[in-house]
């Protein structure tokens, strides 16, 4: 998948919108998906892109947070947390598939399908550049943006 063209895919955001990959033409996009809102790993790892966005968007990058959350959760926590990007809703997992993060997971002793963190960085043709499985959040961000600067 790397270093490949990324279909144009559309997804449900927060703000009322449409996210699609065509619209972000001439943009780097960094996606990235997250088991589930307001966990408290997934609001750490939206915190540091939210405290890094300004940064980003010097880069010309934009950001996209996914999860199979609601539209509804999505807004709450988006709101709660003063995210300065949109989170998509991916409930039938189309784009989650797309980019193949959905895992077998242990839960409490159960096997329950689930996301893996993952982040991807899309340049401005959209070619995937860089991505990141199984991600641990301390200083994640920061590493994205490092890797956005170089492109």
């Amino acid at each position: 998948m790397l270093d490949s063209k990324i279909p144009d895919f559309s997804l449900p955001a927060t703000g009322n919108q449409t996210f699609t990959l065509a619209a972000q033409s001439g943009k780097i996009v960094v996606i990235y998906f997250y088991p589930k809102d307001s966990t408290p790993g997934c609001t750490t790892e939206g915190q540091q892109f939210r405290d890094l966005h300004a940064q980003f968007s010097a880069a010309d990058a934009v950001i996209l947070g996914v999860s199979r959350d609601s539209l509804k959760s999505h807004e709450n926590f988006k709101a709660k947390q003063d995210f300065p990007f949109e989170l998509g809703s991916d409930g039938d997992e189309t784009v989650c598939n797309l980019f193949a993060v959905m895992k077998l997971k242990n839960m409490y002793g159960k096997q329950v399908r689930g996301i893996e963190r993952s982040t991807f960085v899309i340049d401005r043709n959209s070619v995937l550049r860089r991505e990141w499985r199984g991600v641990k959040v301390p200083g994640h961000a920061q590493e994205v943006l490092d890797f956005v600067q170089t492109l």
